[in-house]
Order: C-alpha cells, then sequence, then structure tokens
C-alpha cells in the first residue's frame, strides 16, 4: 500500500510564481531570433509584471554568439525589465577553454567554432595540437571584451520561484538538492528525463531539443533546437498556468 507522502507526492499541486515568469530555452547563437522573441514577450506581457529567466547556452552552434551576449548585457529592450542568466554546458565550456586549451579540439565540434569565429578569432585549427589550440585561447582572451567575460563568469546554476526550479538540464532524481553540482545542472539527461517521480520543484529546463515545447506533471522542457530549427521558445509561467510563445 502507498504511504501517505507517495500519495502527495503523485498529487502535488506547485505553487506558481508570485508574478509571471518568461522562461527563454537555448539560444545557441541565434540573436535574430532572440530579438523578435524579446518583442513578442513584451506584447504578450502587456502591462502585466514579469520577469526573464534565461536558462542557459546562449553561445555555440549559431552564427552570433557574440552578438547574443552583447545584446543581453546592453540592449534596451531589456531595461527596466528583472533579468536571471542561468549557466549552460556551452559557457561551462567555454571557460574551460580559457584556462585549459586542450579542451578545444572537442569544444570545437559541438559549437566552439562558430562561437570563436563570432569573436574575430581567425585561422583556428581544427586539430588535436595542444600548442596551436593554445595558442588560439589566448586569442580569444584578447578577443573577449571584459563584459562578456564577467557575464559569463556571473551565470547562475539555477534558480527558483515558488516552487518551480529553473535549470539548464535538470536534476538527478536520486540525490537530494543540496548534493547536486554542476555536473548535473548542466549536463544532465536521460536519468532526469526518463524519471517518472515528482520532485519537491516542478522543474523548467532547456539543454535538450525536442520539436515542440512540452511539459507534465514533474517537468516543463523549451529547448526547440532554435540554432537549427529556426524556433526560440519561452514558458510563461504565472497563477493561470503555462503558455508557450515560440518565434514561429
Amino acid at each position: 500500500m502507498r504511504s501517505i507522502i507517495d500519495l502527495f507526492r503523485r498529487t502535488r499541486v506547485y505553487e506558481p510564481p508570485s508574478r509571471t515568469v518568461y522562461a527563454i530555452g537555448d539560444i545557441h547563437g541565434r540573436k535574430d531570433l532572440l530579438e523578435r522573441l524579446i518583442e513578442t514577450i513584451k506584447h504578450h506581457a502587456g502591462r502585466t509584471d514579469y520577469e526573464l529567466i534565461f536558462l542557459g547556452d546562449y553561445v555555440d552552434r549559431g552564427p552570433d554568439s557574440a552578438g547574443v551576449v552583447d545584446y543581453l548585457i546592453h540592449s534596451e529592450a531589456l531595461q527596466g525589465v528583472e533579468c536571471t542568466f542561468l549557466k549552460g554546458n556551452h559557457e561551462a565550456t567555454l571557460l574551460d577553454f580559457l584556462d585549459n586549451p586542450e579542451v578545444g579540439a572537442s569544444w570545437s565540434t559541438y559549437g566552439g567554432f562558430e562561437t570563436l569565429l563570432s569573436y574575430g578569432v581567425q585561422d583556428i585549427g581544427l586539430s588535436k595540437d595542444e600548442a596551436r589550440w593554445a595558442t588560439t585561447s589566448e586569442r580569444f582572451r584578447e578577443q573577449l571584451p571584459p563584459a562578456h567575460l564577467d557575464f559569463y563568469q556571473a551565470l547562475e546554476s539555477f534558480t527558483i520561484r515558488g516552487d518551480y526550479m529553473f535549470v539548464h538540464a535538470g536534476i538527478d532524481p536520486s540525490k537530494p538538492l543540496s548534493e547536486q553540482t554542476d555536473a548535473e545542472f548542466l549536463w544532465i539527461r536521460d536519468a532526469f528525463l526518463s524519471d517518472t517521480r515528482q520532485y519537491d520543484y516542478r522543474v523548467v529546463h532547456g539543454h535538450t531539443p525536442q520539436s515542440e515545447p512540452s511539459q507534465d506533471k514533474r517537468r516543463i522542457g523549451v529547448d526547440t533546437g532554435a540554432y537549427q530549427t529556426g524556433v526560440l521558445t519561452a514558458a510563461a509561467i504565472s497563477a493561470a498556468g503555462v503558455e508557450f510563445i515560440s518565434t514561429r
């Protein structure tokens, strides 16, 4: 027989954020889609009090990673709007490359090449030559605006609003939140996605691209593969429920 705690978890209703939260999925260098989505969100929100939470992966794969970050830092469209910027695994790898150039060979295969080009780093060696990657890392550091480095270094691993947890990839269902690290927050996939248990929080995440945004009683997924599909998605979360907004 199921315990009362099991029954409670199975039928749990999560407390929504105190104001509307727009959680924006993986941008991956698509500044064009980001600009359009922000305008769509402003129109959707109207005079409603709202905030933006970005779920990470601003860089790599798409054509304008540097432009995306510059927009997030300086755009007038975001002035006066409370924004929270979370870290994705791609930002973590970018920072790692600055201190450990040897990761460049692998990073370049999943989007680092495009990011380096967007910052004006040319003649990028795609070999595993560590000396060449060390030179590329030095060039990247020289080209990286201080405000951009500050942005990357200040990214948060997760944030919570009401009973909703916002994180890039997800959490490990087998571990308490206090024991989890960026290994889970930035990289987890199957162990989180395939689990059926409800958690203390409803988890809002990106990281795993899908053709359409999705939600169930445990989680809300908003990564719609913007760099490849041309669709960037946000989830509007409020007392009224969850509504998906895309740049279709």
